[in-house]
């Protein structure tokens, strides 16, 4: 047996309890909280729905992360929900989720955020030609694969120092805008009420929560690096909700902050709604400051992929039911280091061949929110199937918590297959364009 075979099943646990709450956090606050706004302005209009929006993605999140942080710690492995996927309902259905995370989600999220670091943001402080932006792409995720191939101890500190950074400069914004406004306008806050948005508020309310758990979109990342936390039967469940909780603050008062300086309507029609409200307070100097905050935000919710997802196939490999060599860990650094290398060059592919792959990454919303709403389902089914399974941590609030959460994530997959029905199915293709591929996996496993 050779080093990296002797290693494989020794990814050493380095992260904390900060590190997990900085994963969180960093990989939640992306660019969400600097576009959706817009669209749920669009879907509800009122400032008070809209809060309420923020609040409900927030609290489902959060609900969504007691119930991850009670599988965390009682299976404190690395692959997270591909592991609870896994001892709940067998190889098959665990497969097809590390597949399309590895294909789609995570892969495609990462080709999206690299181009719209280049293409987006960083064009705001000098022109960059499209050849330019393409290689600039390639070598942003090239740099955070390197970072993270030297050792999980790399990626964290890298990862802790982009958290401070956003985390801080959200702060910043808002506190620069409460205190220098001159034309701030409490009144923004409750103006229009809900009663005289003409249209239908149910179906707008769901159209704007999807939105905003699009927004929160990673609390439940920082499970799959359980295999190398330390003391995960605490450090996990509490870093995931801490993290959650600080998301869900600091959205909810930067939409304050946003209403403050400009009306629901204005919001409605604002591309860049940070930029323009911090325009109307510090001037042209603020579309700057914003751009430069989006950066370092997008490089964190990168970084977050790179930190965690390849811990999914590692996992997978380890079974025996993924590319072999994706099991190897790297004999001095202690890193799934080939699952990091193939990650980020499919990455790659995605951004030469289809460009920034969001049209494609809108296929898998339907079948993302299944594999959630299957794994907090895993809380319940675990309950009746290992009772005496060790549970250092229990689910608050069970089982209302995760039933809500299931609930949810049930509603967004029909209203996705209703309202984007050939989207819904292009994605169950990707999903089960996996199928082969595990029977081959699977089949091979057991000969061996």
């Amino acid at each position: 047996m050779n080093a990296i075979e002797q290693q494989e099943h020794h990814l050493p646990r380095v992260l904390g309890l900060w590190d997990i709450v900085s994963i969180v956090i960093g990989g939640v606050i992306g660019s969400g909280i600097f576009l959706v706004p817009k669209d749920m302005a669009v879907a509800v209009g009122a400032p008070l729905l809209i809060l309420a929006v923020w609040a409900v993605g927030g609290l489902l999140s959060f609900f969504g992360a007691l119930s991850f942080g009670e599988l965390g710690a009682a299976m404190p492995e690395a692959g997270g929900s591909y592991v609870y996927l896994r001892e709940t309902y067998g190889s098959m259905i665990a497969f097809l989720f590390g597949w399309t995370l590895f294909l789609v989600i995570d892969s495609g999220a990462i080709a999206t955020l690299a181009v719209a670091f280049a293409s987006k943001y960083l064009t705001h402080f000098f022109p960059i030609s499209p050849f330019a932006q393409k290689l600039i792409s390639i070598l942003f995720i090239l740099f955070l694969v390197a970072v993270n191939y030297v050792g999980v101890r790399w990626g964290a500190n890298l990862q802790n120092l982009l958290t401070v950074i956003k985390f801080g400069s959200l702060i910043a914004v808002c506190a620069v805008i409460f205190i220098f406004a001159k034309n701030g306008q409490v009144a923004n806050f409750v103006s229009p009420s809900p009663k005289t948005i003409p249209g239908n508020l149910f179906s707008g309310f769901g159209i704007a929560l999807v939105a905003s758990l699009w927004a929160y979109k990673g609390w439940d990342s920082a499970a799959y690096s359980a295999g190398e936390t330390k003391n995960p039967q605490r450090n996990l469940p509490l870093g995931i909700l801490v993290g959650t909780v600080a998301c869900v603050v600091i959205y909810i008062l930067t939409q304050l902050a946003y209403f403050y300086v400009l009306p629901a309507g204005a919001i409605a029609t604002s591309d860049r709604i940070a930029a323009d409200a911090m325009n109307l307070v510090i001037g042209p100097l603020g579309a700057s400051i914003i751009s430069f905050v989006i950066l370092f935000s997008i490089m964190g919710a990168t970084n977050q992929n790179f930190l965690c997802s390849p811990r999914v196939y590692y996992a997978m490999a380890k079974d025996g039911i993924f590319f072999k060599k994706l099991s190897a860990v790297h004999p001095k650094f202690l890193t799934p280091h080939i699952s990091l290398i193939a990650m980020g060059v499919w990455s790659v592919v995605l951004i030469l061949f289809f460009g920034t792959f969001e049209r494609l990454f809108t296929y898998v919303i339907f079948g993302q929110w299944l594999f959630f709403g299957l794994t907090v389902t895993a809380v319940i089914i675990l309950r009746k199937k290992k009772p005496d399974m060790p549970r250092p941590y229990r689910t608050w609030g069970y089982p209302f918590t995760p039933l809500i959460f299931v609930l949810s994530a049930l509603y967004i997959s029909i209203n996705s297959l209703v309202t984007q029905f050939w989207n819904a199915m292009a994605g169950l293709g990707i999903i089960l364009l996996g199928l082969p591929f595990y029977l081959y996996w699977h089949r091979k496993s057991r000969a061996a």
